[in-house]
């Protein structure tokens, strides 16, 4: 599957469900419908502010449980930033609202290793396009993540040697980071050996260069 143009709609990839995301869950489809609206983007906002707000970042509270699944994030209240994608995706396309996963490589700590990855999202609405947002959580006083098409605002600049935003949208998750997470026994593992994932070799996504009203 190739990526498609840019005047198209994503393809059914980005509508999928997985086991990481399980949208058939019952409790993720009575939530997904206790957050829809009438239209799309005001949905797509409130599945967002939900996560963000209501789903603890591990490494923000003291919780020791690691949780990939969206199901799983949502039944525990806590996951990392990748997890809490993974919940924020499949609520999105349980309301059939295409939806996709992007990366950057980070410090997980200052300007020096080990690094990390950070994961968050992208939805696409029928009216804008590809929208980039990241529902880690406002839990820090230096991030102020906000749902508003048109103006991107990521948690995290890319500022130090080594660091990158993936400018590709994933229809799932990364293979080796899921299998990273699984090995995972609690976040203290984490926080003294984070996950520094690899891209997949996949076409099963859209690219820059095909979707440039990416923001």
């Amino acid at each position: 599957m190739g990526s498609p143009k840019r005047d198209s709609r994503p393809t059914a990839d980005f509508l999928g469900e997985s086991r990481v995301v399980d949208y058939s869950n019952a409790d993720i489809r009575g939530l997904a419908l206790a957050l829809s609206a009438d239209d799309a983007t005001t949905t797509a906002k409130r599945c967002f502010d939900w996560v963000r707000d209501r789903i603890e970042h591990s490494m923000d509270f003291p919780r020791e449980e690691v949780t990939c699944v969206a199901s799983e994030v949502l039944r525990s209240g806590t996951g990392l930033c990748f997890a809490k994608s993974h919940l924020l995706v499949a609520l999105w396309r349980a309301n059939q609202i295409p939806a996709g996963f992007c990366y950057q490589r980070l410090t997980l700590d200052g300007p020096n290793p080990p690094y990390c990855t950070h994961g968050f999202t992208a939805v696409w609405l029928d009216d804008h396009g590809w929208y980039r947002c990241d529902a880690r959580g406002n839990s820090r006083p230096e991030i102020h993540c906000e749902f508003m098409p048109r103006q991107e605002n990521l948690a995290y600049p890319t500022i130090y040697n080594g660091e990158q935003t993936y400018p590709d949208v994933w229809a799932e998750p990364w293979p080796d980071l899921i299998a990273a997470m699984e090995k995972l026994q609690s976040i203290s593992q984490y926080r003294s050996h984070p996950i520094d994932a690899c891209p997949p070799a996949t076409d099963s996504c859209v690219s820059e260069a095909t979707a440039p009203n990416i923001e």
